[in-house]
């Protein structure tokens, strides 16, 4: 089975580099395709298969991969339409707004089974939360798709109507814990720690409370009951962020980005 990878920007880059760790393909049936030279380059480096010509890349694929920015995905869906084969490949297009109504209206008779797929830049590590839309897909198709993801992290199928959803949860939603790392690394400083010390405590720290959620099943304010002391530190400090508007500001922010 081989894979096309059409745009090698950050999040097809990461899914590339995840597909490389993976056992799913050999790096030979691995086929990278972008505009840029640097970017091709780089992962001829590697082993795997590399072009700039969307076409070749999609007329030797399996399973082709779209991942280009969402205002790209008509011009290069329409580029590769003469070259797909809808009983013969799998088509994944990874861009955040892009309807599969309208993917099917660019390609009409030309549509392979697509599957929407939304996973986050942690992909590249194996760690990606990715979320899965089945379109006119058979069981089996789905089954090839989800095992490629879920060798990079976790993956959850669901409906197009909460794919927005999943994109700020999980997607965006890196970026948010990412920004809770800075904070608190900064924190961190002003308490007295070295920058790359405080860093390494915070994520740790985040390192370990998903650990412990994920062996113990407890909901998140059952285990912060284990550590709040009445009048204890943590209970005062927890107190002072949702003054702040804390829990508030995460709700509001991932509503924002689901818009």
């Amino acid at each position: 089975m081989k894979i096309a990878v059409i745009g090698a920007g950050a999040m097809g880059g990461a899914t590339v580099e995840g597909l490389i760790r993976g056992t799913q393909f050999k790096n030979e049936d691995i086929t990278v395709s972008d505009p840029s030279q640097a970017v091709v380059e780089k992962f001829a480096k590697t082993g795997v298969s590399v072009t700039t010509d969307n076409k070749l890349a999609a007329d030797t694929a399996d399973i082709v991969c779209v991942v280009v920015k969402p205002w790209l995905v008509e011009r290069v869906l329409k580029d590769i339409k003469p070259e797909l084969d809808p009983k013969k490949q799998i088509l994944i297009v990874i861009a955040a707004g892009v309807s599969s109504e309208s993917i099917q209206g660019w390609l009409g008779e030309q549509c392979p089974p697509l599957f929407l797929v939304i996973p986050n830049i942690a992909i590249a590590e194996m760690a990606s939360m990715t979320f899965i839309v089945p379109v006119n897909a058979s069981e089996e198709n789905t089954q090839t798709v989800v095992s490629i993801f879920d060798e990079m992290g976790h993956t959850l199928i669901t409906d197009e109507q909460h794919l927005a959803a999943g994109t700020t949860l999980a997607s965006c939603g890196i970026a948010y814990a990412m920004r809770y790392i800075r904070a608190a690394s900064e924190g961190g400083v002003e308490l007295g720690f070295k920058a790359d010390d405080a860093k390494k405590i915070v994520m740790q720290t985040m390192k370990g409370a998903v650990e412990l959620l994920e062996a113990s099943g407890m909901h998140p304010e059952a285990a912060i009951d284990l550590v709040t002391t009445p009048g204890g530190v943590t209970i005062k400090g927890l107190n002072e962020m949702e003054h702040a508007g804390f829990t508030s500001a995460v709700i509001r922010g991932l509503k924002a980005g689901a818009k």
